[in-house]
């Protein structure tokens, strides 16, 4: 490992409830809640905290967080555009950018949803961009709008309900180790996976990820920093976040990505830079947290970060390769979105840090290297590689 590797040396989330619950506390409460967590695990002072980052237009000033915790200094702040939850992992990016420029020396990324106080995510929002694009055609949320991609996947490489199924019961039966997720107790089959009721075709109700409120924070130092923490430090190898060519807004905007690349989720030149920066194949990863808004979404991400071939994801998922604890690549160990809860991905964060300590609830025997995918389909985009403590 390299001594300017940046560091997770802590995470922290809120207690996660339904999005709806009136009694759940405000976007910033849970934020600070998430926040003194992650302090805590790491072993340091919240005040001492001088950098935060964050993603998808989150609500919470930095200033506000300052005041609140009783932060005494803060060097940087920073927000990565757009890209909804594609940018959970570049929210990391942007604290280990901070952390090795020497511009802070710990830095949290955090996300905070409470969806019953501000905007529901998801909802029809007449002033969303490229409006003018897709809601003359009926396409009016998130669901409608990726089921067209996932399609296109099902009618090139025959991607199935059942297999898009396959990819959903794996995370709700890993859910059901996992004491923060939402869907825990409530186990699922192929029947009731069928059963449930379409959405936007091909998308049933448990191809959808939750709508839930809570809150998560990672803290970001430096190797050197790291070393005299009582905590269990977890290296990033590599983290990037961006878009590739041609690919605009992607299917969240006004689908002119190219064709070649309609049935995926546009993160090949992504991942290409992913794995280069840290020397690393996709052949080498252990254990991966894809972020899961939608299953077949999801799927082509794994396409796309190299888990299988192009094309691949459905059979791949119907063989049981993505589930703990034989699989050959286990996937959203916590439960993902679709289980655990919707913590715009920076919970698939958490949980790959806690792969990569050994403390997962689903935790893969001698896992080493932990792949962690932001949301798929929109730009930017971004994604981490995290090794063994």
């Amino acid at each position: 490992m390299k001594a300017d590797t940046p560091m997770i040396v802590g995470i922290g989330q809120s207690e996660y409830t339904k999005w709806n619950d009136p009694a759940h506390d405000s976007e910033l409460g849970l934020a600070c809640t998430a926040i003194m967590a992650a302090a805590a695990d790491a072993g340091i002072d919240v005040t001492h905290i001088d950098g935060i980052t964050s993603f998808g237009e989150d609500a919470n000033e930095p200033p506000l967080i300052q005041a609140a915790l009783g932060i005494e200094e803060l060097r940087m702040s920073a927000m990565l555009w757009s890209g909804g939850g594609g940018g959970s992992c570049g929210a990391v990016d942007l604290a280990a950018m901070a952390v090795k420029s020497g511009q802070a020396h710990y830095v949290v990324a955090m996300r905070s949803l409470a969806q019953g106080h501000a905007g529901r995510f998801g909802q029809y929002d007449p002033n969303w961009r490229h409006a003018s694009f897709i809601h003359p055609f009926g396409l009016f949320a998130a669901p409608q709008l990726l089921a067209l991609a996932v399609r296109r996947h099902m009618h090139e490489y025959g991607t199935t309900a059942e297999q898009m199924g396959a990819f959903a019961i794996a995370c709700r039966t890993h859910a059901q180790r996992n004491p923060a997720a939402i869907m825990r107790s409530r186990p699922m089959d192929m029947a009731s996976y069928l059963a449930s009721r379409m959405i936007a075709d091909p998308f049933r109700l448990f191809d959808c990820c939750l709508e839930t409120n809570g809150a998560c924070a990672v803290i970001v130092t430096s190797w050197e920093r790291a070393r005299d923490l009582p905590g269990v430090a977890v290296p990033i190898l590599s983290s990037v976040h961006g878009s590739s060519d041609g690919w605009s807004s992607g299917p969240l905007g006004s689908f002119n990505m190219p064709l070649e690349s309609f049935a995926s989720v546009g993160a090949a030149q992504l991942s290409e830079a992913l794995y280069g920066k840290a020397g690393l194949s996709p052949s080498d990863i252990d254990v991966a947290q894809i972020y899961d808004n939608f299953t077949g979404v999801a799927m082509m991400a794994m396409e796309d970060f190299g888990l299988c071939e192009r094309g691949g994801s459905g059979p791949f998922c119907a063989s049981g390769a993505i589930a703990w604890p034989n699989g050959e690549i286990p996937v959203n160990t916590h439960g993902g979105n679709l289980s655990e809860a919707y913590a715009h991905g920076l919970n698939h964060v958490v949980e790959g840090v806690r792969q990569m300590r050994g403390t997962s609830t689903c935790q893969v025997e001698n896992a080493a290297l932990c792949l962690v995918t932001g949301g798929p389909g929109p730009a930017p985009t971004s994604a981490l590689i995290l090794g063994r403590a």
